[in-house]
């Protein structure tokens, strides 16, 4: 007898992080993850330092002191939140509970890695859609759907490609889905965006449309891994059928649950990534760099080609500056570069800028 895993799972490749040192390298500047320079606000800091005098209690299972302090700062019913270890986790449980052998989940060519991955290891069958010049293409979703597609997965601000769609677009797509259909709109950078709900009034209004999101970007909390859900009240309950009970440790709930609370820090994080941004985004073009108006926290460099992409980040490295190549997401010629503080992203493109001056 040979052991084998189930079908779907051979196919996933193993992920591959931002990296974080360059061998032989000191003063390493990372913008390769999407992080927030700025970190978590003292707020949180300071409810997970509190958390370590009960790290020998199992922390709670219903989640409730984190599901308020989300419903009280987004305006929406607590009762349909879900958390778990990062939005990803939420991603797999939709995957989990709606999809196996002989569904499809539809995702853009190119979206977050996640989505093909989780419909992968749950047997399902990714299929995915052109976008039209790196933004996410509507009709082309709507052709590619079937009555076996369970998922349409979009992240709006999308990554790695910083673009989104706008409001009346989503509402479309939501329409037109077949039935027996759920889209789920991938918020992770949604706080970036001024004024944006991340599709929260679709969510209210319809009954087959999810939201995820993440403390892991704006919150400055990648390292605790905390992320949430919001949607029907039956989808919210079947995911929590699959949700193991001690998901987020007491630590990670404190800490979030702080931050979300934190509004000031958000306003202060979001302000700066904007400023520099576009400053960063400017000075790149300026130098032969060109990339699509980011709502994100990155930008996504293009240059003339894989080679000239390639070669760049090699030279970047020499410097000790850590940027993501991005061709696992069908984009070769790119690289995405996170927005950093000030002196993080003067560094980059002052290196950038001597890079282009040697060829």
């Amino acid at each position: 007898m040979t052991i084998t895993p189930r079908p779907g799972i051979m196919d996933i490749a193993l992920y591959q992080g931002g990296a974080a040192h360059v061998d032989g390298v000191v003063n390493v500047l990372k913008l390769s993850s999407n992080e927030n320079p700025y970190g978590p606000s003292d707020r949180a800091k300071e409810a997970f330092s509190r958390a370590a005098h009960d790290l020998h209690r199992y922390p709670v299972t219903d989640h409730a002191g984190l599901r308020t302090a989300i419903g009280d700062v987004w305006h929406l019913d607590p009762t349909r939140v879900i958390c778990g270890v990062g939005s990803d986790e939420i991603i797999h449980f939709l995957c989990q509970a709606y999809t196996g052998p002989g569904t499809e989940v539809i995702h853009t060519e190119h979206g977050f890695a996640m989505y093909r991955i989780s419909a992968l290891a749950n047997g399902a069958t990714p299929v995915e859609v052109k976008e039209h010049e790196r933004v996410t293409d509507v009709d082309a979703i709507l052709a590619a759907c079937t009555d076996r597609t369970r998922l349409v997965f979009i992240a709006n601000p999308n990554n790695p490609t910083g673009t989104m769609i706008g409001q009346a677009e989503v509402a479309r797509l939501a329409e037109g889905l077949p039935s027996g259909a759920i889209l789920v709109l991938d918020g992770a950078y949604a706080e970036y965006v001024e004024g944006f709900d991340a599709g929260l009034a679709l969510v209210e209004s319809r009954q087959n449309v999810v939201m995820t999101r993440t403390f892991s970007k704006i919150y400055g909390l990648g390292g605790l891994r905390v992320g949430w859900g919001y949607g029907p009240q039956e989808i919210i309950d079947t995911l929590t059928r699959v949700r193991g009970p001690f998901n987020l440790s007491t630590a990670a709930l404190a800490a979030a649950e702080a931050a979300v609370r934190d509004t000031g820090w958000v306003d202060r994080c979001r302000a700066d990534n904007a400023r520099w941004r576009e400053w960063m985004a400017t000075a790149l073009a300026e130098l032969g760099v060109p990339s699509d108006t980011s709502t994100a926290n990155f930008v996504l460099a293009r240059f003339t080609s894989e080679a000239e992409a390639n070669a760049c980040d090699d030279y970047l490295r020499t410097q000790g500056i850590i940027v993501r190549r991005v061709a696992g997401y069908n984009l070769p010629q790119c690289l995405r570069i996170t927005v950093g503080d000030e002196s993080a992203c003067r560094r980059v493109v002052h290196a950038v800028a001597q890079f282009k001056g040697a060829r």
